[in-house]
């Protein structure tokens, strides 16, 4: 992974595992007291009480993982969740499992090697990976209740580069990356709060990010200009790129391309 940023990723492995806690209280407040039953639009089909299971569960199934240093994929992703009957206590349900995540994470040696889908392969990638899946979460809950969303910059562009670095080995769950593939087309993903960017080059055989070199003048395919919390929403398709938020410049069909194949 290489970017031309004036920022460090990833980030130090405490500041995950506080910001764990922190992006997950804030997420149940948001859907607390809120109708289980309202709708979330960025995430068809789902309810807020869907999106509030799905992310207590998620975070006990990360537990479990980092608990057992697992060093082979799981077969089930069954783990015992104590989820009450009545989806109105779920909020507290999330919110009462935070001791326990930051405990796990306190105690597991971040360097330990063991089993992930994604590009690290030590215990660190599973506290950053549920960073970034709380914090999108959180947005998503607060869009659904009418909540204008609020994301740190150093966060948000962090979580733009977890998200590609780990985007070439999603297949497991998102197919269409394995179809990502072009003749040597570059995009950039410029940040223009923090003067960072990502470039990923398509080529016959996949996609890579790319290192661009200190002065290097190299012109690219399309690239995409934005803050870091509006790129790390548009990675995630919960914005787009035509949004009035960016900058774009270039042949905006490989910017479709990219889009079309990357659903996270």
């Amino acid at each position: 992974m290489a970017t031309t940023s004036k920022a460090e990723h990833p980030l130090p492995y405490d500041t995950y595992r506080e910001a764990v806690a922190r992006e997950t209280l804030r997420f149940a407040e948001v859907v607390r007291g809120a109708d289980p039953a309202v709708a979330v639009p960025s995430c068809p089909d789902w309810t807020l009480a869907d999106l509030t299971r799905h992310v207590g569960s998620l975070q006990r199934w990360f537990c479990t993982l980092l608990t057992r240093l697992v060093q082979e994929p799981p077969r089930s992703r069954d783990v015992e969740l104590g989820l009450p009957e009545n989806p109105r206590d779920y909020p507290d349900w999330v919110a009462d499992g935070v001791p326990g995540v930051a405990a796990v994470l306190r105690d597991t040696d971040p360097g330990a090697p063991m089993w992930v889908w994604g590009e690290d392969r030590h215990a660190r990638f599973w506290a950053r990976r549920m960073l970034f899946e709380t914090l999108v979460h959180r947005v998503d809950a607060e869009r659904a209740v009418g909540v204008e969303p609020d994301l740190d910059p150093v966060l948000a562009a962090d979580g733009v580069d977890e998200f590609l670095v780990n985007l070439p080995h999603a297949g497991l769950f998102a197919p269409g990356v394995t179809k990502l593939r072009g003749d040597g087309e570059t995009l950039a993903f410029r940040c223009t709060d923090l003067g960072e960017e990502w470039r990923v080059r398509l080529d016959p055989d996949g996609f890579r990010l790319v290192q661009r070199e200190a002065g290097e003048a190299e012109p690219v395919t399309a690239a995409v200009r934005g803050q870091a919390g509006d790129l790390l929403l548009l990675l995630y398709g919960r914005r787009s790129y035509q949004d009035s938020a960016f900058e774009v410049s270039g042949r905006t069909t490989v910017l479709d391309t990219w889009f079309a194949h990357t659903a996270f």
